[in-house]
């Protein structure tokens, strides 16, 4: 298998693992050691599956982010989060984004490189998959975005830290702290979805400037780079429309004990190899 099929491949699997509760961190892990792949620049690799999923976001929820986002500079110019609920939003928005992404700046690319190991993925497959059926199956599932308290959003930002671990999932942690705080399906799916925006623009712009090895990247690779892109953003996209449609209707469980067997199967090849 060469370079840009390997490329098309882990764009699909950020894709469908970004935005689903499964941890995409965790199934690229299991890709990489399963296939022993390692793009000629993986930092750029790895930017470029960011934005990829940053772009199916901005797909799907632009025009609520821009609202978002005029209404808090809207509200630097006229406090009134009282009555704006669309103020209010856009700084819960940012109060669950502000944990994430100081300790991303301090501590990610150690967090990633020291705990980016399968047993560790195979452990948080199971524990969070347990915690995701738990909160699932037992949250009251009431609220809106519109009903959040200052303290819900801060609790959901700090639950999203958790992200960085491989294994543990940016969506279902976030998820799994909305469901705890009453948030409906639907709207803790969304929730989990608008507050990753900031982040995930964060960490691929971060990667972008921390490339050094950029110039060595021949039209082979951009080819790959590219197309690795465009796999992860209309997947992430087709991804995201179907998760909220399911959601009306279905619960989390299927994802739940889905994390939980892949789990217990990793674990168990890693224990007999």
């Amino acid at each position: 298998m060469n370079e840009i099929l390997f490329s098309i491949l882990a764009g699909i699997i950020q894709g469908l693992t970004e935005f689903l509760p499964v941890s995409s961190s965790g199934h690229l892990v299991v890709f990489h050691d399963l296939f022993g792949f390692e793009f000629v620049n993986n930092l750029a690799f790895d930017a470029i599956l960011h934005l990829g999923t940053l772009a199916a976001i901005l797909g799907v929820f632009l025009p609520e982010l821009w609202r978002y986002f005029l209404a808090g500079l809207q509200s630097l110019k006229k406090w009134d989060l009282r009555n704006n609920k669309e103020q209010l939003l856009a700084w819960y928005i940012l109060v669950a984004t502000m944990p994430a992404a100081i300790i991303g700046l301090l501590f990610g690319d150690f967090i990633e490189s020291a705990l980016r190991n399968l047993t560790l993925v195979g452990i948080m497959l199971i524990v969070f998959g347990i915690l995701l059926y738990l909160a699932d199956g037992y949250s009251a599932k009431v609220k809106t975005i519109s009903q959040l308290s200052f303290f819900d959003s801060l609790l959901v930002g700090l639950a999203q830290v958790l992200a960085l671990v491989p294994g543990v999932s940016r969506s279902g942690i976030t998820i799994i702290a909305g469901l705890s705080r009453k948030l409906n399906r639907p709207e803790a799916a969304r929730f989990s979805f608008l507050i990753s925006a900031p982040i995930i623009l964060g960490a691929g712009v971060k990667k972008i400037f921390d490339l050094t090895a950029a110039a060595s990247l021949n039209s082979a690779d951009l080819a790959a780079l590219a197309l690795g892109f465009i796999a992860s953003a209309a997947t992430g996209y087709l991804v995201i429309k179907f998760f909220l449609k399911f959601l009306q209707s279905h619960s989390l469980k299927v994802f739940a004990v889905y994390r939980i067997i892949l789990g217990i199967l990793i674990l168990s090849i890693l224990f007999f190899k």
